[in-house]
């Protein structure tokens, strides 16, 4: 199939068996986003802000595009930004991933640090005040329509189209700008209601299931929501403060259950997928897939399950993701080596 650019290759991901994790009578599902160009869910709202801005005249040819991210989004921007021939600059936590800034800078990006305390509030803030000094076209991620449109015209379509015959029982999805939780939300709401949707949070962070809402600050900025939120390894996940874009999830009671996670729960399943299952997905998709296991121990024989898998396991090298991971020949290798 031949493609014009590697834009149009982001989005119809395939939803794939989990065969030998999956407990007995169970069809569970996992939706590898990583088949997106950019290895990420967050492709698919890079390239529809982006779209979106240059239809509507808010982008103009040639103007720098500045997004706070902890890496993924930041990533699919600067893959859209670098095949239309936009600037970016990226404002991040200092405590995201190595890998991330690399690979952002490898499309070309500029990546800014902002300090780990001041967590996500802290690029945002950074991001925001860039754009107004600059005169930048500022992404907004986590409160821009665009963000969620994507994930309903597409993800959802994609998932009622694979789904259609077989029926769906649960869907499992974390959340970082909620793009994804509330798109996918209002497809599946309207094509098939009786589906049951469930979110996954860190058990640290559970800012959802405390009953935190969307608050503004008075310059405009997100409001942080540090009471109920402690630092956690799922990058990606459930910054400090709640996102516009998944306010709509709360107001419109889309969560019909909400299951708190560890992160080490979720090293341990992103872990187990790569070894027993063959699929590399990072620590936010071993958290969505506990959770999905969690649902599927107790869901009755014949239940159909699907996991959302935000990223690939590559994206975290330097985490702890591979923290147990040597670099150097073990013993029973250097067996092999010499036998």
């Amino acid at each position: 199939m031949l493609y014009q650019s590697i834009l149009e290759t982001i989005g119809n991901t395939p939803s794939v068996k989990i065969n030998k994790l999956a407990p007995n009578g169970i069809d569970l599902y996992v939706k590898p986003e990583f088949f997106n160009p950019g290895s990420s869910v967050k492709d698919r709202l890079a390239i529809n802000i982006i779209n979106t801005a240059e239809t509507n005249g808010s982008l103009k040819p040639g103007q720098t595009v500045v997004e706070a991210t902890s890496g993924n989004t930041g990533i699919g921007l600067a893959l859209v930004c670098a095949a239309k021939n936009y600037p970016l600059v990226i404002t991040m936590p200092e405590s995201a991933s190595i890998e991330r800034r690399k690979m952002m800078r490898f499309l070309g990006a500029k990546v800014i640090t902002t300090p780990a305390a001041e967590a996500g509030s802290g690029a945002y803030k950074k991001a925001l005040q860039l754009a107004l000094d600059n005169k930048w076209f500022y992404a907004k991620q986590f409160e821009n329509t665009a963000n969620a449109d994507i994930h309903e015209s597409t993800t959802g379509k994609e998932i009622i189209n694979d789904f259609k015959d077989l029926g769906l029982d649960y869907w499992v999805s974390g959340y970082g700008t909620g793009g994804t939780f509330t798109g996918v939300s209002r497809t599946i709401r309207q094509e098939m209601p009786d589906t049951k949707l469930i979110m996954a949070e860190p058990n640290v962070a559970p800012l959802v299931a405390n009953g935190n809402k969307q608050e503004r600050n008075k310059d405009g900025t997100f409001a942080s929501s540090h009471p109920d939120w402690q630092p956690h390894p799922i990058q990606g996940w459930t910054t400090d403060f709640i996102p516009l874009v998944l306010q709509e999830s709360i107001d419109k009671n889309y969560i019909d259950n909400i299951i708190p996670v560890s992160g080490q729960d979720g090293i341990i399943w992103s872990q187990k997928l790569a070894a027993e299952e063959g699929i590399l997905t990072g620590i936010s998709g071993g958290s969505t897939f506990a959770v999905a296991m969690e649902i599927a121990r107790k869901a009755k024989p014949g239940s159909v399950i699907l996991c959302m898998l935000a990223d690939t396991a590559e994206r975290y090298l330097s985490s702890l993701l591979f923290e147990d991971i040597a670099e150097d020949m073990s013993v029973d290798e250097i067996n092999i080596l010499n036998s």
